[in-house]
């Protein structure tokens, strides 16, 4: 097991080596940069010297005067040392940004898939269980219906009924008008309060996917040969169910717990945006429509360490729930 872990993290490296590079050199291709938009911001000032000019000027104080090779190692070895830079949009250090963001989108994200094992996988079971009757049909139709709903519909949706109509929520915003007024604890529940409608929103979204794989996966357990002899010896239903059936439908979706490691801090830019929650996704969509390299590169590398990691906790927990799965 070390040598495998230390194998796959070497492997690991080389790919985020590439991974950097190539994202490095898509920012820097880009039709559009922020040292553009800056310098057609300063050419129009009264008195101001030309836009060539700045573009020169601005190109060599952001160190983008080096070719994409030179500036991409540059980068590599500030980053070593653990110097991301500054943001060029937002104007502080890359990390303090980052660490100012990103707590509130791991905590809708954390939660939010929570709630969706605890919600999709029971259902999916039982909609296997009981295959074709009513029960089935009613949680497949819930599955489809989260499918199929638009992120931004059905956010409006909730915001139309429990924010406008019934006034339960407040439409946009963490925190409430009189947040400086309330308790430490009234300060927690009123954040809490603002964070339902969007955990409602990516739970209901989330969780279709999930019901229906569950499912699928339960009813090939169900059919396979060693059920059947379980039945056969008399064993409880319930038993020949949730020890056997159910401990074997676990062991694909092990794959996708382990791959959703980088969506808890990827934040959830739709959800974020519809309810104005200054959170992780919508920050780094403005710094990349701006063409902040530095905050981009940051946010980006660090999401393909976490698609790395994941990947690997998945392999290990296979293993794990796998007895005839063997790593060396």
């Amino acid at each position: 097991m070390p040598k495998y872990i230390l194998k796959r993290m070497l492997i690991s490296a080389v790919l985020l080596f590439f991974v950097a590079f190539i994202i490095y050199a898509l920012m820097r291709c880009l039709p559009t940069s922020y040292i553009e938009t800056i310098a057609r911001q300063k050419s129009q000032q009264p008195g101001s010297k030309s836009y060539e000019e700045w573009m020169t000027q601005l190109t060599v104080s952001y160190g983008m005067d080096k070719g994409i090779l030179a500036g991409y190692f540059q980068w590599l070895g500030n980053a070593v040392h653990g110097n991301f830079g500054d943001s060029w949009f937002y104007t502080v250090p890359v990390t303090q940004k980052f660490s100012q963001t990103v707590g509130v989108s791991f905590i809708m994200g954390a939660i939010s898939l929570v709630l969706e094992l605890l919600i999709a996988i029971p259902l999916g079971i039982i909609a296997a269980t009981k295959q074709y009757s009513r029960t089935d049909y009613l949680i497949s139709i819930v599955a489809l219906a989260g499918i199929s709903l638009p992120t931004f519909f059905f956010a409006s949706l909730l915001k139309l009924l429990f924010a406008v109509k019934l006034k339960w929520f407040d439409l946009y915003g963490l925190i409430g008008r009189n947040y400086e007024q309330l308790s430490s604890f009234g300060k927690l529940m009123d954040k809490a309060n603002h964070l339902v409608l969007p955990i409602v929103t990516l739970v209901v979204i989330s969780i279709g996917s999930l019901m229906r794989y569950t499912r699928t996966n339960m009813l090939e357990v169900l059919n396979a040969d060693y059920i059947r002899t379980a039945r056969a010896k008399g064993l409880d239903e319930k038993k020949v169910i949730y020890k056997h059936a159910f401990r074997n439908t676990l062991i694909p979706l092990v794959t996708m717990v382990g791959g959703s490691l980088p969506g808890l801090f990827a934040g959830a830019l739709i959800t974020e945006t519809l309810y104005g929650i200054n959170g992780i996704g919508y920050t780094s969509y403005n710094a990349m429509v701006a063409g902040d390299i530095p905050f981009s590169m940051f946010y980006l590398v660090f999401m393909a360490m976490l698609t790395l990691v994941g990947n690997l906790i998945s392999d290990i927990l296979y293993a794990v729930v796998d007895p005839r799965v063997r790593i060396a």
